[in-house]
C-alpha cells in the first residue's frame, strides 16, 4: 500500500498543473446553471433537532430532492423514495409540555410521541392537509385541508370534521309566503304536520348535541356566499370564516396565444383582467361557535378611519372632469363607499393568527384602496372586532413585512410595522400601548420567536443597508444583539430546543449554504457546498459597492460597481447600467444574486473592456419607506434621476465616456431603460429593454393599484408613467426582447409599443419575441440568444469599431 501511494504521489507530481479556465464565453454563462452547482432551499430541523433537512435541485430537471445532513457535521445524505417515505415532515409543531410533535409529511398528518418516538399517521388521503396544531392542554390536534378544519385526539382519534361549511340557503329556513301561510290557518291536517316536522327536527338537534360522535350539522351561509379562507381555534371552538360575493365579477380577462404548441395548432390562455377593470372582491368576516352552533358577522364598519376617502381629491378632480365631458354614469361609478370595502391581508403574511390557548385571536384586515392596514382582536361575548393597530400610509401600505402574532402570554401581540419610517417589531397588550422592540435607519423581517418566549430572532441589515445578519432581542425589550456575522444571511429556522438556528448563507458567487450556529453565535459550522468544480475554478469580478451621492435629496444610492482592478484602468471604457427588475427588490447586497446570469454577463463585459453599474435606486427594498414610495404617482421618475446620477459618477469617478453608456434590464428594468431613452433622449448610447411594462394601465390590479392608484381615479398617474405615452422621443438605438407566454407582463404591451414607433416612423428599433417563454426564462436556448443580442446591440453602440 505505501509503494502505491508513494507512485500515486510521483505521478501526481510530475502531471502538469490544471491548466486555468478559458475566457469566459456566452455559451457557458447563459447554459444551464446545473454547471454552477444547486443552491440548498427549504431548510427545516428534524423533531429531534438532531438533523437538518433541505432540498436541492437534481441535475437535468426540476425535481427536488431531498437530503439530511447531522446538526454536528458530517457528509449530507440524498434520501432515496423510502427513506423519504420516513423521513421527518417540515415545520413541526409541539405540544406545550414537549411531549408529542406533529408535522405534515407528503401531505398528510403525522403525530410523534417525542418520549417513546412513536409515530401515527393521522391522515392518508388525497387531499393536502397542513397547518397542524395543539390546543392548549395537548389533547387535541387540529389541522386542515384546503379551507376543511379538522380534529383528532391525541389519544387515538377519531379523525372528525369540525365545521360543515355549505354555500347554500338553509333548506329549513322559512321563506316569507302569504299563500302557505294562509294554508296552515285553513288546514289543521297541514299544521300537525308542520308540527310533527319541528319535533323530529327538535329531537335530532337534541341527540345530536349529547352526542360527539356525530357529524357536525350544517351551517348553511347563503347562496350568494363564498368562501375565501377559514381559521380554526386551537381548541376547536371557533371557526373564523372569510367570505366574499360569489361569482364575483373579474372583468374582461386578456389572453395570449401559445403559437409553439404539441397540437400544432396556435392555442390561447386566459391570464389576468387590467388594473382598474374590476377591484378585488371586498370581504367579509363571520364568527362561528361551534360548541353552540351559532354564527356571527364580525362588522368592519367600525374600524378607525374606516369611513374616510383617501383619495377624496382625486377622485373628486375625476368625477368633475367626467361630468365635464357628459359622461354622467362614468362619473357616479366612481362616487366612494360610505365605507371602504377591506379584505383579509393574508396574501404575504398571515391574515388570521390564535393565541396558543386559543382564547384570543388577530385579524389582519386591508382597505382595498392600499391605504389602511388593521389589526384587530375578536371580542368572543359581544362577537365584535376590536382595532389594536392602525397603520395608515398616504401612498401605499407595503405588500411585504406584515408579519404579526401572539407573544406565549396569549394577550401581547407582536407585530412588524412601517410606522417609523423603516420596517420595525412591535409588541402591545390589548387596549395597551405599543413598544418598539427596535428602531433605527435599518429594516427587521422574519421575526421567529424562540421556544420559551423570552426573546426573537430576527434578520436585519443594521450594520449596512447591503448586509444581513440574525439578530435577537428579548420580548420585554433591550438591546438587539448581532448572532451572526455572514453579511449574507438569507433565511433560518431555530431548533426544537431553541439553542441552534439553521441557516442559508451566501455570498455574490456562492449560491445558498447551509450552516448551524448556536443562539448566541458561538460554533458557527458549515455543512454544505454545492459548488461544481467547474464554476468554483473561476476567478470572478468581485463587486465593490459604492455610494452614489443623489443630486435630487435622496441622499446616498447604493450600487454595484464591476471594474477591472486596477482602478485607474476603467478611465475612458465603455459601460453599462443594469436596471433590476420588481421595483420593489433589493439587489445591492452581499447574497448570492436572483440576477446570477446577470453577473456572469456583468464579468464578461468587464473581460471586454467595460465597467458596469448595477443600482438600487428609489422604490428599491430595503432602505425604509421614504425609498419605497417615492414613486407614488411618478413610476420612472425619480428612478430615473438616480440612474442619472449613477452614470454622472461614472464619468467623474472613472473616467468613463459619456458618450458610451449603455443601459438594460428586465421586467420593471426594462420599463426603465424605456424611461431612461424616451425621457431622457441622448443620455444613453443604447438600451434594451426586456419583457418591459410600456403602459401601466394594462397591467395587473395588485401591484399597479397599489402605486398609481385606479386608472379611472387617476388618469394622470398612469400617463406620467407609462413609457408609451414618451414614444415620439425616441432617437436612440432600443432592442426590446419579450417571451411570447409571459402571464405576467403580457407581450402585447411590447407589441403595441412597437406598433405606436412603426406609426411614428421611428428608427434603430429591433424586437425579438420568444414563443416558449414566460416571464422567468427557463431555457438556456433563449438564454443565450437574448444576451447574445444585447452583447452584439453594446459592441456595435457602445464600443469603438477598432475594437469590435
Amino acid at each position: 500500500m505505501r509503494v502505491l501511494a508513494t507512485a500515486l504521489l510521483t505521478v501526481l507530481a510530475a502531471a502538469p498543473a490544471l491548466a486555468a479556465p478559458p475566457p469566459l464565453d456566452m455559451e457557458t454563462i447563459m447554459a444551464d446553471p446545473d454547471w454552477i452547482g444547486p443552491a440548498v432551499e427549504d431548510i427545516y430541523w428534524s423533531v429531534d433537532g438532531g438533523q437538518v433537512y433541505y432540498s436541492q435541485k437534481r441535475d437535468g430537471n426540476p425535481v427536488r430532492d431531498l437530503w439530511r445532513v447531522p446538526a454536528r457535521g458530517g457528509a449530507p445524505e440524498r434520501l432515496d423514495p423510502a427513506a423519504v417515505a420516513q423521513a421527518d415532515g417540515g415545520k413541526a409543531v409541539f405540544d406545550r409540555e414537549h411531549r408529542r410533535a406533529a408535522f405534515i409529511r407528503h401531505g398528510d398528518v403525522f403525530l410523534r410521541d417525542l418520549a417513546s418516538g412513536a409515530t401515527v399517521q393521522v391522515t392518508r388521503s388525497s387531499a393536502k392537509e397542513s397547518d397542524p396544531r395543539f390546543s392548549a392542554d395537548g389533547r387535541l390536534l387540529t389541522f386542515r385541508a384546503d379551507k376543511d378544519w379538522f380534529t383528532y385526539a391525541v389519544t387515538g382519534g377519531p379523525v372528525a370534521r369540525a365545521a360543515e361549511l355549505e354555500e347554500k340557503d338553509d333548506p329549513k329556513a322559512k321563506k316569507p309566503d302569504a299563500l302557505a301561510d294562509e294554508q296552515q290557518s285553513l288546514f289543521t291536517t297541514l299544521r300537525g304536520l308542520r308540527a310533527d316536522e319541528a319535533a323530529m327536527s327538535a329531537d335530532a338537534d337534541v341527540l345530536a348535541a349529547a352526542d360527539p360522535n356525530r357529524a357536525p350539522k350544517a351551517f348553511w351561509l347563503g347562496k350568494n356566499t363564498s368562501v375565501a379562507d377559514t381559521s380554526l381555534s386551537p381548541d376547536g371552538r371557533w371557526l373564523l370564516v372569510v367570505t366574499q360575493a360569489k361569482d364575483a365579477d373579474t372583468g374582461k380577462v386578456a389572453d395570449l396565444t401559445h403559437y409553439v404548441t404539441d397540437s400544432g395548432y396556435a392555442e390561447p390562455e386566459a391570464t389576468r383582467p387590467y388594473v382598474g377593470r374590476n377591484d378585488p372582491a371586498p370581504q367579509s368576516l363571520r364568527l362561528l361557535d361551534l360548541k353552540t352552533h351559532a354564527s356571527y358577522d364580525l362588522d368592519t364598519g367600525k374600524l378607525p378611519g374606516i369611513g374616510e376617502d383617501p383619495l377624496a381629491d382625486l377622485r373628486a378632480k375625476a368625477i368633475a372632469s367626467l361630468r365635464k365631458e357628459g359622461k354622467a354614469d362614468r362619473a357616479d361609478a366612481l362616487a366612494a363607499p360610505k365605507t371602504r370595502p377591506v379584505i383579509v391581508n393574508g396574501e404575504y403574511s398571515p391574515g388570521i393568527v390564535w393565541s396558543d390557548d386559543g382564547q384570543r385571536v388577530a385579524v389582519q384586515l386591508r382597505a382595498i384602496d392600499n391605504k389602511d392596514r388593521w389589526i384587530a382582536t375578536v371580542d368572543f361575548e359581544r362577537h365584535a372586532l376590536v382595532s389594536q393597530h392602525r397603520l395608515t400610509d398616504k401612498a401605499w401600505i407595503n405588500w411585504d413585512g406584515n408579519d404579526f402574532g401572539w407573544l406565549r402570554d396569549g394577550r401581547t401581540l407582536w407585530y412588524l410595522s412601517e410606522e417609523s419610517g423603516y420596517a420595525h417589531l412591535y409588541v402591545r397588550a390589548p387596549g395597551g400601548k405599543a413598544t418598539a422592540l427596535t428602531a433605527g435607519r435599518f429594516e427587521v423581517d422574519h421575526p421567529v420567536l424562540s421556544p420559551d418566549g423570552t426573546r426573537f430572532y430576527v434578520r436585519s441589515n443594521k450594520v449596512a443597508p447591503y448586509s444581513y445578519d440574525i439578530y435577537s432581542v428579548p420580548v420585554q425589550g433591550g438591546e438587539l444583539a448581532r448572532v451572526t456575522s455572514y453579511q449574507g444571511l438569507d433565511d433560518f429556522a431555530l431548533s426544537p430546543d431553541g439553542r441552534q438556528l439553521a441557516v442559508l448563507h451566501s455570498s455574490p458567487y456562492i449560491p445558498s449554504q447551509l450552516a448551524t450556529v448556536g443562539v448566541d453565535g458561538a460554533s458557527p459550522r458549515d455543512l454544505t457546498d454545492t459548488r461544481k468544480p467547474a464554476f468554483k475554478a473561476r476567478e470572478w469580478v468581485a463587486p465593490t459597492i459604492v455610494g452614489v451621492p443623489s443630486t435630487h435629496g435622496a441622499g446616498t444610492v447604493w450600487a454595484k460597481f464591476y471594474g477591472p482592478a486596477d482602478a485607474a484602468a476603467a478611465a475612458s471604457r465603455p459601460a453599462v447600467i443594469f436596471v433590476h427588475g420588481a421595483g420593489y427588490l433589493q439587489n445591492v447586497h452581499l447574497s448570492y444574486p436572483a440576477y446570477f446570469r446577470e453577473q456572469m454577463f456583468h464579468n464578461l463585459l468587464v473581460q471586454r473592456g467595460y465597467v458596469v453599474l448595477d443600482m438600487d435606486y428609489r422604490a428599491s427594498k430595503g432602505y425604509g419607506r421614504d425609498w419605497r414610495t417615492a414613486i407614488y404617482r411618478q413610476m420612472g421618475h425619480p428612478e430615473l434621476d438616480d440612474l442619472l446620477d449613477g452614470k454622472a459618477w461614472l464619468v467623474r469617478e472613472h473616467g468613463v465616456d459619456p458618450k458610451r453608456v449603455g443601459i438594460y434590464g428586465g421586467s420593471y428594468g426594462g420599463f426603465m431603460t424605456l424611461m431612461a431613452l424616451l425621457r431622457t433622449p441622448g443620455e444613453f448610447a443604447a438600451g434594451a429593454a426586456l419583457r418591459p411594462v410600456t403602459d401601466w394601465t394594462s397591467y395587473n390590479h395588485e401591484y399597479t393599484s397599489n402605486i398609481l392608484n385606479d386608472p379611472q381615479i387617476d388618469p394622470e398617474a398612469y400617463k406620467a408613467s407609462s413609457p408609451i405615452q414618451y414614444a415620439d422621443a425616441l432617437s436612440d438605438p432600443l432592442l426590446i426582447e419579450h417571451g411570447l407566454i409571459d402571464d405576467n407582463v403580457l407581450a402585447s404591451d411590447s407589441i403595441r409599443l412597437y406598433q405606436r414607433f412603426i406609426e411614428l416612423h421611428k428608427k434603430n428599433f429591433w424586437m425579438s419575441l420568444y414563443p416558449l417563454e414566460r416571464h422567468g426564462f427557463v431555457h438556456a436556448d433563449s438564454w443565450y440568444d437574448e444576451y447574445r443580442r444585447i452583447d452584439e446591440l453594446f459592441r456595435e453602440k457602445l464600443e469603438p469599431a477598432a475594437t469590435r
